[in-house]
């Protein structure tokens, strides 16, 4: 092979890698920047077939999606000092990618670090100026709603980057202040325990003295009622004994008499000693009733 087919076949060569690195595709997915000599000359290539000055001209890609920030759990303390657990995760997307590269460099993993100290920092304004129960469940959508905004303006301003949302995936106490917490709150339900179990005795004693009450207002009213149904039978008795003794005293006093006798001898193991004579077994002896 001869000298001129080497420097031909070199050219070529030279010329293909060149073209080559002339030609630069973006996808749809990607944003990209073209830079000269280190100086930004286009700050948003479209996306597509593109052409660049070879060796002078260099492309930065970068992912154009909604990327995730998955952030560890960081300490909070709310308005009222208490310490809190925080797990949370933000969504970002590259939009100013000049703004982007200038910040970052085009270092994604150093963009992430700069996102996740801006989110610490808005999320830890955010709860200082709550108290736990505004945290938790009172105002846990506008905190979201205020850090998202607050962190995007920032975010937008600093790196060209915009925040999409930011989400709590969990919030809890600290290992050292749990237990705390726990018996805490069981004290406080057993002292509720309690004044519920004294409210309960209050109102069974109130209700058995009331009861207790009743009974004896009930039994003097009966008692009342029995005397006074006592009475009328005893004056009705009396006058109708009154009335017979009128019609017929003999028969009466017979009648009494003979009462007597059935009330005194009806139980055998009775014993009485009296005079025959006396007048009370006068209608014994007297076998005609005279």
């Amino acid at each position: 092979m001869s000298v001129k087919s080497i420097v031909i076949a070199l050219i070529t060569i030279i010329a293909l890698l060149l073209v080559r690195n002339a030609i630069f595709t973006v996808h749809e997915t990607e944003r990209a920047i073209l830079l000269r000599f280190g100086a930004i000359t286009n700050p948003n290539v479209e996306p597509g077939l593109n052409f660049k000055l070879p060796i002078a001209e260099e492309v930065k890609k970068f992912d154009g999606r909604v990327l995730t920030l998955d952030a560890p759990a960081e300490r909070y303390y709310t308005l009222e000092k208490k310490p809190l657990m925080v797990d949370l995760y933000a969504k970002w997307r590259v939009d100013d990618v000049e703004r982007y590269y200038t910040a970052s460099s085009g270092d994604e993993n150093r963009a992430r670090n700069l996102l996740q100290e801006r989110v610490n920092e808005g999320l830890r304004n955010q709860i200082s100026r709550r108290d736990m129960h505004e945290v938790i469940s009172g105002e846990r959508d506008l905190l979201m709603q205020d850090l998202t905004r607050d962190l995007n303006e920032v975010m937008e301003r600093e790196m060209g980057v915009t925040v999409v949302d930011v989400r709590v995936k969990k919030i809890d106490l600290p290992l050292e202040v749990s237990q705390a917490v726990y018996e805490r709150m069981n004290s406080e339900r057993e002292i509720e325990a309690r004044q519920y179990r004294a409210t309960g005795r209050e109102l069974a004693l109130g209700i058995s003295s009331d009861a207790d009450r009743q009974v004896v207002v009930i039994g003097a009213d009966a008692y009342r009622t029995a005397e006074e149904l006592r009475g009328d039978g005893d004056a009705k008795a009396a006058e109708i004994y009154a009335s017979a003794y009128e019609r017929d005293p003999e028969f009466y006093e017979f009648y009494r008499s003979i009462n007597a006798y059935k009330q005194v001898f009806s139980n055998q193991g009775d014993i009485l000693i009296l005079d025959p004579k006396s007048d009370f077994f006068k209608y014994l002896e007297k076998g005609d009733g005279g």
